[in-house]
């Protein structure tokens, strides 16, 4: 595959994690937005640390088939690295990414990656969804959206989750972040993140995931939800929350 001319997020955040999977491309971008805003690495990985917990509570409910949107680089304690007795389908949108994921997974027979838009689960390709996420609709399974509310405006993410769970069984979870104000003060590093990119108050949150109902641990801070010691002090940048499909 050759050398991308642009850097990618998915990339970037690769190498914040201290990955192995991104380019000189993605090195310099990284380094820019780091001069606009500082603690992107720290904060990048509380980010991937909440995945990991969030999806092995998905497990520890019985889940063994997980569908990721907006996957970005399946590794660095990504799902199947953390559930590894799962099955695992990841999603994105960019083609440099998806091939990327493809050629990182190709031996496993566990994890696949393929095109799938969070906003239309229709782009998904049905013979991948039954392989990766067998009994998706009629048993329960994990769900993962990080890195997608904030580029999504209130409206089309509303009717996105709620798609979502249309689709999925009862009894089936889902792991969402949302970006707190805090770029607000950081004017150079959001005007980086584009127009598309949406801050909200910790207050707008719980409308946004409709029929999905937060467990008992709420939506917090992504370093005190179910923290496995004293909680890292990073930047309030991220809220989780883990989320649960009612029976209806």
């Amino acid at each position: 595959m050759g050398e991308p001319d642009q850097p990618s997020t998915a990339r970037m955040i690769d190498f914040w994690l201290g990955g192995e999977h991104h380019f000189p491309v993605d090195v310099t971008a990284a380094s820019a937005f780091e001069q606009a805003y500082g603690p992107c690495a720290p904060v990048f990985r509380e980010l991937r640390a909440f995945l990991g917990r969030a999806v092995r509570a998905m497990a520890e409910q019985g889940v063994d088939g997980f569908l990721v949107f907006g996957a970005g680089v399946p590794t660095r304690g990504n799902v199947h690295e953390v559930v590894t007795d799962a099955t695992v389908l990841y999603t994105d949108v960019d083609p440099v990414t998806i091939r990327l994921g493809q050629s990182i997974l190709a031996g496993s027979d566990r994890a696949g990656y393929g095109f799938g838009d969070a906003t239309d689960i229709g782009t998904i390709d049905p013979a991948q969804l039954h392989r990766f996420v067998p009994g998706w609709g009629r048993r329960p399974v994990g769900v993962v959206f990080l890195g997608l509310a904030a580029f999504l405006d209130d409206e089309t993410l509303t009717r996105t989750l709620d798609e979502l769970y249309a689709a999925a069984a009862p009894g089936s979870l889902l792991a969402v972040d949302f970006d707190t104000e805090e770029l607000a003060g950081y004017p150079q590093a959001l005007a980086m993140m584009g127009p598309q990119f949406r801050m909200r108050p910790p207050e707008a949150f719980a409308p946004l995931l409709g029929r999905w109902a937060p467990t008992a641990d709420g939506i917090v801070p992504v370093t005190e939800w179910r923290p496995e010691g004293p909680p890292a002090r990073v930047p309030d940048a991220f809220h989780g929350v883990l989320a649960a499909r009612g029976g209806d």
